[in-house]
């Protein structure tokens, strides 16, 4: 088999490299083949953030946009076509620190240094992104820029500081024209993928579908935030690799009266950036999905497809009401998303088919939609109860009820009792105490790491207790300040 090359723009110029096995990390590239050490090898699994690195590709309207991503778990050929800076691209030509540099120095941000590459380059995507555009760095913006990146050292609030205080420094843009035209250089550079290919990266759903049609034992993948850790976890290889983040029709998301169609390649954050759109209330459940180099990598569709019973976005999508579409050179067909799943990280998908989109409808007047993520940690952690909740009430009575669920099953399920339960109620504290004794006992979860079968089971009803009484007005509502005693009895 013949494995394509990889070009990508690393200090301005162009780096071909070739014989790269499919299944080689981008953190191995740049550590073991390229020396480029800086970038650090932590977790090993996108959580730490000590391998973060920013890549550049162009957006719709043919600009420069930076992302934050995990160098451990994406693959080598994926940046192909991308420009990549790492920890050590960032000292300017006369050899001056970065601004974002220099504000760690300033602010004693840093201390054993081997998280700090991580955060500069997370904050290197931010002050590209933000601070070249004239935008200013607030304290929160910069808490949610470095979500995904844990320090066991100084702590946050130096690093806080420094992020916002490389905005006051003097300006230090990169030659984004330098690398436009170099990118525009190997834009075009690569021919049809070969048949005899061991990583396929196809530009067209019909390329995809042809190739997934005769290739059916190559592994899937988009932003590898899951398949990354089957490589460095499980040490798995895969003769054949088909990536379909660069399947155009795929990257779309489309706005129509009824529904908002969410390509399958499309990265977690656009995506979920499409449904608050609708959904503002939806914001900070976005915030909480891993971090924003997870959210930059990984894609809504590889997260439903992966289906694994606590993957955030499921029940948020269940309740929603959210279709698939599955495609293949058959045909297509669409389904509920919660049909897709016949068991733990089993789906209804043949051979030949691929998750194509997730469509999503629209708000509709008088729904009430909520979505819940309990954790260890309040962000970059798994969930181990997500709970996602829309109804729809017409003078004060339940006219449709929807539930979603995360880590109560072998797969995101519906609550379909509970919701029988409720429609045509009176939406009151009564119908709410009924519909918690329901919802608790719809489920049989497991205990393991992240929480207790006991646990998952009373806290599901807090949850709704919790929605209730975000519903009568009273804004977000702490778990803390339900009584619950009295919810139990």
């Amino acid at each position: 088999m013949t494995t394509p090359p990889i070009e990508f723009v690393h200090r301005g110029q162009v780096v071909s490299l070739r014989n790269v096995p499919p299944t080689r990390t981008l953190l191995e590239l740049l550590r073991e083949d390229l020396r480029l050490s800086a970038t650090k090898e932590g977790c090993g699994e996108g959580d730490c953030g000590a391998c973060t690195v920013v890549l550049g590709q162009l957006d719709s309207q043919g600009h420069l946009q930076y992302g934050a991503v995990n160098a451990c778990i994406r693959l080598a050929h994926s940046i192909n076509g991308m420009a990549l800076w790492t920890a050590q691209d960032l000292v300017t030509a006369d050899g001056s620190l970065h601004p974002v540099q220099e504000a760690m120095v300033q602010c004693h941000g840093s201390q054993c240094g081997f998280c700090t590459p991580g955060f500069v380059m997370s904050l290197f995507a931010v002050y590209q992104n933000q601070v070249c555009q004239g935008q200013a760095v607030t304290r929160e913006g910069a808490q949610q820029a470095l979500s995904g990146n844990l320090c066991r050292c100084t702590g946050y609030r130096p690093i806080l500081q420094a992020a916002q205080t490389m905005a006051e420094l003097p300006v230090v843009r990169q030659d984004e024209a330098l690398v436009l035209r170099k990118l525009e250089q190997i834009r075009d550079a690569h021919p049809a993928p070969q048949a005899d290919s061991t990583y396929f990266a196809p530009r067209t759903l019909a390329q995809l579908l042809r190739l997934r049609r005769r290739y059916l034992q190559a592994q899937i993948v988009a932003g590898c935030t899951d398949v990354g850790l089957w490589i460095t976890k499980l040490h798995m290889e895969f003769a054949q690799v088909l990536d379909v983040t660069r399947v155009q029709e795929l990257r779309r998301i489309e706005a129509y009266p009824h529904h908002v169609a969410i390509g399958a390649a499309v990265p977690l954050a656009d995506a979920f950036d499409a449904l608050v759109q609708d959904r503002p209330q939806l914001r900070a459940f976005a915030l909480r999905f891993a971090g924003p180099p997870v959210r930059n990598s990984g894609t809504l569709g590889g997260n439903v497809a992966n289906g694994s019973p606590i993957g955030d976005s499921m029940p948020l999508l269940i309740a929603l009401g959210a279709n698939v579409v599955l495609m293949s050179q058959r045909g297509h067909r669409e389904l509920p998303l919660e049909q897709l799943y016949t068991g733990y990280r089993r789906n209804v998908m043949a051979p030949d088919e691929v998750l194509a989109w997730i469509k999503v409808p629209r708000p509709t007047p008088g729904e009430l939609s909520r979505i819940y993520k309990i954790s260890k940690r309040f962000e970059d952690d798994i969930s181990a109860v997500c709970l996602g909740l829309a109804l729809q009430l017409e003078d004060g009575v339940v006219r449709r009820a929807s539930i979603g669920v995360g880590g109560v099953a072998a797969t995101p399920v519906r609550a379909v009792r509970t919701q029988a339960m409720l429609c045509g109620k009176r939406w009151n504290q009564d119908t709410v105490r009924r519909a918690m004794e329901s919802l608790r006992g719809e489920f049989a979860p497991i205990s393991d790491m992240r929480a207790s079968a006991a646990y998952r089971t009373e806290v599901l009803g807090n949850l709704l207790q919790r929605f209730w009484l975000e519903s009568q007005g009273g804004g977000a509502v702490s778990l803390e300040t339900i009584d619950l005693e009295a919810t139990s009895s």
